[in-house]
């Protein structure tokens, strides 16, 4: 498992596990990040990243992506 913050650009990547409070999982999970789902890195500028994440296009910080665990 690694942080989708060092994913791939381009590579699909299944979502293991969300990290953070409680209410930085549901703000992450009402965009589409949920466990078992899948994501794309589309692009990386300064760490933050542009992904996809189902069929939609979602920008996100280097923060948030470092919870997300892939």
């Amino acid at each position: 498992m690694m942080p989708l913050s060092m994913a791939e650009t381009g590579r699909m990547n299944q979502i293991r596990k969300i990290g953070g409070k409680e209410e930085t999982r549901r703000f992450l999970e009402s965009l589409g990040f949920v466990t078992g789902g899948f994501v794309t890195v589309v692009s990386e500028m300064n760490g933050n990243l542009i992904v996809n994440v189902k069929e939609s296009r979602v920008a996100i910080s280097k923060e948030m992506a470092s919870k997300i665990m892939i």
